[in-house]
C-alpha cells in the first residue's frame, strides 16, 4: 500500500508539472504540436508560418496566406532569420558590436522565406483566455529576429500571458519603394512590407491565439528600438485597428521629425535610382536577382567606399508615409485624434541615446550649449552650471538625461491628451553587471532581458548576474505582465507607477530603485527643456534610438 501511495504521489507530481498544452493545437493552417520549454509547464511552438514565403513574384508584395498542411506539424525549430543582414558571429564578438553579445543578436542562416512566428504558453486549455503579448524585434529595420535569445518568452509565459515573437521582412526586402510597386499594389502605395507583415502576424494572432489559451481581445504589442518605432506606427495605422489593444514602446518614441517615414514620392525616386545602379532594366529583373545581388554594395565614385550598415547595399530602407499603412506622419495623425486609442507605455534607458561625453572639457561644454541652445544658452548654463572639467562632465550628463526624459514626457503628454487611454512613462537605470556597466550603465537594449524575464538566457561570462538582477527582472516583468493583462502596470506589492496626465510631472524609475521620480531635476529645468524642445526642429530633436 505504501508503494502504491508513493507511486500515486509521484504520478500526481509528474502530471502537475507536465507541459501546459500537450495535445495538437488546431489552427486555420492545420494541426500544430509544440515542445516543452525549459520549464515543462510551458509549451513552445516554434516556426509557425503566418504568411506565404515572400519569394519570386511575391517579393515586395503584401503578405499572402500560408499554405495549409496535412497531418500534425511539429513546431520544434525556429525558422531561418530574415534576409538582409549578417547574423551574430561566434565569440569573441568584434569590438564594434560590444556590449551586444550573441544573446542580443540574430543567429543562424538567413532566407527570404522567413515569415514565421513563435508562441510560448502556460495555458492548460484553450478556454483560459490569457492576455497576449506580441513582441516585435528591433534592429533598425535592417536586422534582428523573433528567435533572439533575450526575446525568449518563457519567463513572461510563466506569469500568465501567452507570448508571441515574430519575424518580419527587413532592409530592402521589407521596405523597398518603387513606382511600379506602387501601381501594382492596388492601394497606390509601396514599401512598408515589413509593417504589412506585422499586421498579417497580428491577424494570425486574432484568428488563432484562442487555441493556445490566449484572448484575442487583449493583445499587447511590445518592441524595443526599431520594434518600438513599429509599435508607434501600428498604434496609428488603420490596418491595425481592432487587432491591438495596448502598446509598449521601449526606446523608440518621439515627437517631431515627421515620424512615420519619408514621403512616398521622394522614396520612389530612390527606388528608381537603385534599379539603375543595379543595372536592372525593369522591376521584374530586380525581382529575379538573388539576395546576394540585391545586397551587394553599389558602385561608388572613385575614391569613395560604399556606406556600411544594415542597408546591405549602402542604402538604408525604412518606414515610409505611404498613405495606406501610414496615412500620414505620426504627429499629424495624433494631432487629429485619428490614432488607435490604446493604452500605452514608453520610456528609455539611462545609458543610451543621449549618453554624455565622459571626457568633455569645461570650454567644450559651454561652447556646445551655446551652439545648441542659442538664446536659451544662458538659462541652460545657469541651471546646469560648471566651473571645472569634472563639473562640466556631470552637468553635461545631467542635461543629457533630463533632455531625454523630457522628450518621452512630452510624447506621453501629447498622446494622453489626444485620447482617453492612459499612458505610462519609465526610466530604466539598472545596468547588467559586468562588461561595460561602469562606462555606459544601462545600455541600449539592456532592459530587454529584465522586461522579458529572460536573464536565464544570458550565458556570456562577462555578465555577472546576482540576486539583485533577478529581483529587478521580477519587478519589471511583473509591471509588463500587469499592463498586458489590464492596461495598468500597477499591482499588489509593487511601488506605485503614476500615469502621465496633464497634472503629472513624474515618471517611473525602474531598477535602482524602482520608484516615481521627477521628470527633470527641478520644475525650472522641466519648463526650460519643454520650451527648447517645443521649438521647430530643435537641434537636439530625438528621432529614436541607435542600435538594436
Amino acid at each position: 500500500m505504501k508503494r502504491i501511495t508513493l507511486f500515486l504521489i509521484a504520478l500526481f507530481v509528474l502530471v502537475s508539472s507536465a507541459s501546459a498544452i500537450t495535445q495538437p493545437v488546431k489552427t486555420r493552417g492545420g494541426l500544430l504540436k509544440g515542445v516543452p520549454g525549459q520549464d515543462p509547464k510551458i509549451t513552445v511552438f516554434k516556426g509557425i508560418p503566418y504568411a506565404a514565403p515572400p519569394v519570386g513574384n511575391l517579393r515586395w508584395r503584401a503578405p499572402q496566406p500560408p499554405a495549409p498542411w496535412q497531418g500534425v506539424r511539429i513546431a520544434d525549430k525556429f525558422s531561418k532569420v530574415c534576409a538582409g543582414q549578417s547574423t551574430a558571429p561566434a565569440n569573441p564578438m568584434p569590438e564594434w558590436r560590444k556590449p551586444f553579445t550573441p544573446e542580443f543578436l540574430a543567429q543562424g542562416e538567413t532566407s527570404e522565406d522567413c515569415l514565421y512566428l513563435n508562441v510560448w504558453t502556460g495555458a492548460k486549455k484553450a478556454q483560459e483566455k490569457q492576455a497576449v503579448f506580441v513582441y516585435i524585434h528591433g534592429g533598425g529595420f535592417g536586422e534582428g529576429s523573433g528567435s533572439i535569445d533575450v526575446y525568449n518568452g518563457e519567463g513572461l509565459a510563466k506569469k500568465g500571458v501567452v507570448v508571441v515573437t515574430i519575424n518580419y521582412r527587413i532592409s530592402i526586402f521589407g521596405f523597398f519603394v518603387h513606382p511600379e510597386l506602387t501601381k501594382e499594389s492596388g492601394n497606390n502605395a509601396s514599401g512598408n512590407w515589413g509593417l504589412l507583415d506585422m499586421v498579417a502576424a497580428l491577424q494570425w494572432v486574432h484568428d488563432n491565439i484562442a487555441a493556445f489559451g490566449g484572448d484575442p481581445s487583449r493583445v499587447t504589442i511590445s518592441g524595443q528600438s526599431a520594434g518600438a518605432m513599429a509599435v508607434n506606427d501600428l498604434a496609428v495605422s488603420p490596418l491595425a485597428k481592432g487587432l491591438v489593444h495596448r502598446g509598449i514602446a521601449q526606446s523608440g518614441s518621439s515627437l517631431g521629425g515627421g515620424r512615420g517615414g519619408s514621403g512616398l514620392a521622394d522614396v520612389e525616386k530612390r527606388g528608381l535610382q537603385f534599379q539603375q545602379q543595379k543595372g536592372a532594366k525593369s522591376l521584374a529583373e530586380l525581382r529575379a536577382m538573388s539576395v546576394e545581388q540585391l545586397m551587394a554594395p553599389l558602385p561608388q565614385p572613385a575614391g569613395q567606399t560604399a556606406a556600411g550598415g544594415r542597408g546591405g547595399s549602402g542604402i538604408s530602407w525604412g518606414v515610409v508615409t505611404d498613405g495606406y499603412v501610414m496615412p500620414a506622419a505620426i504627429d499629424a495623425i495624433v494631432e487629429k485624434r485619428q490614432q488607435n486609442d490604446i493604452q500605452f507605455m514608453t520610456g528609455a534607458n539611462s545609458g543610451e541615446g543621449a549618453a554624455p561625453n565622459l571626457t568633455i572639457t569645461l570650454e567644450a561644454y559651454r561652447n556646445q550649449v551655446k551652439q545648441r541652445y542659442g538664446d536659451l544658452a544662458d538659462r541652460v548654463l545657469a541651471l546646469y552650471p560648471a566651473t571645472s572639467d569634472n563639473e562640466a562632465i556631470q552637468a553635461n550628463k545631467d542635461l543629457a538625461i533630463d533632455n531625454q526624459r523630457v522628450r518621452f514626457y512630452r510624447f506621453a503628454q501629447v498622446r494622453a491628451a489626444a485620447g482617453k487611454s492612459k499612458v505610462y512613462i519609465y526610466w530604466f537605470n539598472h545596468p547588467i553587471p559586468g562588461c561595460c556597466a561602469a562606462q555606459i550603465g544601462a545600455f541600449h537594449t539592456a532592459e530587454v532581458p529584465y522586461t522579458m524575464n529572460s536573464l536565464h538566457m544570458l550565458k556570456d561570462p562577462q555578465f555577472k548576474l546576482t540576486k539583485a538582477d533577478y529581483d529587478v527582472a521580477d519587478t519589471v516583468s511583473t509591471y509588463w505582465v500587469n499592463f498586458a493583462k489590464t492596461g495598468d502596470p500597477n499591482g499588489k506589492g509593487l511601488p506605485n507607477w503614476p500615469a502621465a496626465d496633464a497634472k503629472s510631472t513624474s515618471i517611473m524609475q525602474l531598477g535602482d530603485p524602482s520608484k516615481a521620480i521627477p521628470v527633470a531635476g527641478s520644475p525650472e529645468k522641466l519648463k526650460l527643456l519643454i520650451e527648447f524642445q517645443s521649438r521647430p526642429s530643435p537641434a537636439g530633436a530625438f528621432g529614436g534610438m541607435p542600435g538594436m
